[in-house]
Order: structure tokens, then C-alpha cells, then sequence
């Protein structure tokens, strides 16, 4: 079960997940081996799985972000999204309800780049309709929740 300590250790890994356990023990007034115990097992668990760089991907030419719902045949939506999802242009796949069946977020370096994917996308065996949406300005981006 995760506690508050817990949940302080974590709210502080999301702002710098570099920083030490000696710093975080500093920070929260507990001992380093607490930290290194509360972090291994939050690992363990599979609520902490992993440790990467915030990037800015517009930096890096991922200049156009889109949203695109996909509709599928029902017994192949499983299949359809784990096919989404090896492309690196995925950030996120959502099996979801309502109009679409999934919903994709990726990001593209332009147009030509979207246009390839959103066609490879059809050409999935089940994938009857997507409609795409293209993010104009990124007000918030971010998947950290406060723990």
C-alpha cells in the first residue's frame, strides 16, 4: 500500500529524477536507507517503472503532435492496438469508448510524416475509419499526476 512517505518520495522523483537518495532523505528529514527501501520496493511493485528525461520534443523536430481516433472490428482491436503501438512515433494508445475505439497521441516531424503513418494505420486488416486531429498549440503536456 503506498503511504504518504511514499507518495512524497514520488511527488519528488517526478520534479528530478536524478536526484540522490541522500537529497531526497535530506528533503523529507528521513534516513538514506529508508529512501533506498520506500524506492526499491515502489519499484518492485511496478509503481515506479522507470526513470526518464522530460523532452522537449519540438527541440528534437517532433514539431506537430496529432490525436487520431481509429474505429476497428471488434475482435481485432487488441491485435490493431498493440500494432499502433510498436510505431515510434506513438506516444500513447487508449482503448476507449464512444465514437472510436482507440485513440492514439503521436508526434510527427510534418505533415509527410503524419500522412505515412495515418495511411499505415489503415492499412491494419481491421481498422475501418480514422479521423485525425492535429494539435494547433500544447497548452499542457505532462503525464505526471501528484501521486
Amino acid at each position: 500500500m503506498i503511504d504518504d512517505l511514499d507518495r512524497q518520495i514520488l511527488t519528488l522523483l517526478q520534479k528530478d529524477a536524478r536526484l540522490s537518495y541522500r537529497e531526497i532523505a535530506k528533503e523529507l528529514g528521513i534516513a538514506v536507507g529508508t529512501v533506498y527501501n520506500r524506492i526499491k520496493r515502489l519499484e518492485e511493485e511496478g509503481v515506479i517503472k522507470g526513470f526518464y528525461p522530460k523532452l522537449d520534443y519540438e527541440k528534437l523536430g517532433y514539431g506537430l503532435t496529432a490525436i487520431i481516433g481509429v474505429r476497428a472490428q471488434g475482435k481485432r482491436i487488441i491485435e490493431i492496438e498493440k500494432e499502433i503501438a510498436k510505431d515510434d512515433h506513438v506516444m500513447c494508445v487508449y482503448d476507449v469508448t464512444g465514437e472510436f475505439d482507440i485513440i492514439v497521441v503521436a508526434k510527427f516531424r510534418g505533415r509527410e510524416d503524419m500522412n505515412k503513418f495515418v495511411k499505415s494505420v489503415l492499412s491494419i486488416d481491421g481498422v475501418e475509419k480514422t479521423t485525425t486531429h492535429v494539435a494547433m498549440e500544447i497548452v499542457k503536456e505532462d503525464m505526471n499526476l501528484k501521486p
